[in-house]
This record gives C-alpha cells, structure tokens and sequence, in this order.
C-alpha cells in the first residue's frame, strides 16, 4: 500500500509517515534469519475459544519459521479461559501452550485481551516479541515476517504495528475496507485530537504488532479492548514517534463483531483515552463520570414494556497490568 499524505497534514505525520512506513513484501524469512544475530523471536498468540483457526496459524508459523526458516524461536498461545479445544488444538500444532491464569496467579485477577497479551509477554522469553489474534483465517507467515522485518534490520525501531485491507462481508457484498469501523468512529478521531503525532497510524487498533522486550516490559497493558490505543500512547511517551513503525502486511480475515459489541469496544477506549489524558493532566479526573454503558435492542422489557426495546448496561471500565519491569514476583507458566 502506497501512502499519500495531503499537502496541508501536519509536516511532522507527513515526515514520519514516509520515513516509518513499509511493505512486507520488503524481507523474506530467509534474509531476516540470517539478520537476527542472536536476537531470539516469540510470538505470542492470544487464543479464547479459537479451535477453529488457531491449529492452522500455529502450525503455518512452525512449519514456515521454525522448521524451514529458524526465524522463530518460539510459539506461545495464550488459553484464555477457553471452553472448547484451543489449548489441546494449539499445542498439537507445534506451540507452548500457557494458561492465562497461571501465569498470572497470585496477582489481581483481570479479564480481557490486554491481560492474555501481558501473560504471553511474561510467558515468552525472546528478545522481540511479536502477537498475533488467534482467530485469523487463510492466515500467512508473511504477517510475522512483516513485523519482525523493521525490528530485525534496524536498531533503531523499537516498535513495529502492522496494517491491512480489511473486508467485510454483509447482505449486499463484500465492502473491501469495511472492517475497522471502531478505528473510524472512535480510536482516530481520539488520536488526531489528542496526540496527532500518531495521526499516521493507518490501524492504531490492528492486532498484529511487534516490539523489543525491554520497551514491551516498560509500559502497562489495559486488560480490555484499550489496550492497543493505550500501548501506542504510552510507547509515545517512552520511546518517542522515531522508535515507532508501520508495515503493510496485506490482506487480513477474521471474525467481526456486531454493533452492540462494537459499542462497548468503542467505549472502553473512550476510557482508555480518558486516562491517558489524566496522565499528561487534560482532564482533572482519574475516571469519567460513569464506567456504564447503557444499551437497547429489539425485543420487550418487562419493566419498560412501552419502550419495546431490551436494554442491556456493561460496565466498560478498564484495569491495567502494571509493566512487566514493576512485578517483583518471576512469572511462569507450565504447559497446558
């Protein structure tokens, strides 16, 4: 994919947009083996109730970059409270597999992607780290091969996140960039306002990110959907936009969610943002003024029967992991 940046955006995005951005198609897995130099790879795949796609991401990985290429050190899924075959799936194809609670036991317990993230953080052992979603279909290694390319060629890049097309099916066809919807409506809009030096960002919220241990261990992880925007604006803060990197890593397929879920997606990053505004003292409040969302969906209540809607309200706070560097206690994890 070939960014073009207007002639009135910000010369700082337009700068780092053609200096941080890349193809995937740049490296191939044989080049950056030879690259690694000692460098040790993970990556981590965060798995809740996966076993339908999961097996073949595992074993593409294992067979391309472990087997062919020793370009990956190591595969660890994280079972994230799964109720189906994913732990069992998963480690038959070649991964490590931890469970998300045994590696955090004795702290808090939290739920949501961003603690499966940490638990692999603190599970894994390479040098870079690269995650991956678990539930990623007609998957291909070029993915992680994208990440890891900026990270493995140049020392200068301490954090590299992936974007792509991402097509949604409906009623009337495949829309060929539909996917995303949370990043339109919420996550750029929050970023062009707040911290526009990650205006250049195509997918702040992509899945697919990689970064080197020591900066991944020195940053908090949100237990919820923020996680994504919360890690680039605290990387922000720690390393700066020049430490910062993009790769277009393709096309990418996978299961979406409905509207109602997209809801609460959006406003647990809307907390997110919030605390992050906290922190550079934006807003004179820790928390907004509530954490509960409040919903309505076809069907009757019996306590609203006039509305003829059913509402539904969450609680769409988010917690943090603290970073890695801060937990006096060694994690570890046995093998599911």
């Amino acid at each position: 994919m070939h960014l073009l940046t207007p002639p009135n955006a910000a010369p700082v995005v337009e700068a780092w947009t053609a200096y941080r951005t890349a193809d995937a198609g740049q490296w191939n897995a044989r080049q950056l083996a030879e690259a690694k130099r000692g460098t040790t790879v993970s990556v981590v795949i965060p798995a809740r109730n996966e076993q339908e796609t999961i097996g073949a991401i595992v074993a593409t990985i294992h067979r391309q970059l472990v087997t062919e290429v020793q370009l990956v050190d190591e595969i660890v899924v994280v079972d994230s409270r799964s109720t189906d075959a994913t732990a069992e799936v998963a480690a038959r194809a070649g991964a490590r597999v931890v469970d998300q609670d045994e590696v955090t036991s004795g702290l808090p317990r939290m739920d949501g992607k961003g603690d499966a993230l940490w638990a692999g953080l603190a599970a894994s052992t390479g040098d870079v780290v690269a995650f991956v979603d678990g539930d990623l279909r007609d998957f291909s290694s070029t993915f992680v091969i994208g990440l890891l390319g900026p990270l493995l060629t140049d020392r200068s890049v301490e954090f590299v996140k992936g974007f792509y097309h991402r097509p949604l099916a409906g009623a009337a066809g495949v829309e060929a960039d539909g996917g995303g919807r949370v990043t339109e409506i919420s996550a750029r809009p929050l970023l062009n306002l707040f911290w526009p030096e990650l205006a250049g960002f195509v997918q702040p919220l992509a899945g697919e990110y990689a970064g080197r241990r020591t900066t991944l261990e020195a940053i908090p992880f949100v237990s919820g959907y923020g996680v994504e925007i919360a890690m680039l604006i605290d990387l922000l803060d720690h390393v700066g936009p020049a430490a910062l990197a993009q790769v277009d890593l393709g096309e990418r397929h996978h299961r979406h969610q409905n509207l109602a879920a997209l809801g609460r997606m959006s406003a647990q990053i809307m907390v997110t943002a919030w605390s992050r505004l906290y922190h550079r003292g934006l807003v004179t409040e820790p928390l907004p003024p509530t954490t509960m969302l409040t919903q309505f969906s076809r069907g009757g209540d019996d306590q609203l029967p006039h509305l003829n809607r059913q509402v539904s309200v969450a609680d769409i706070g988010v917690q943090e992991r603290p970073p890695l560097t801060t937990v006096a206690q060694t994690v570890t994890a046995p093998a599911a």
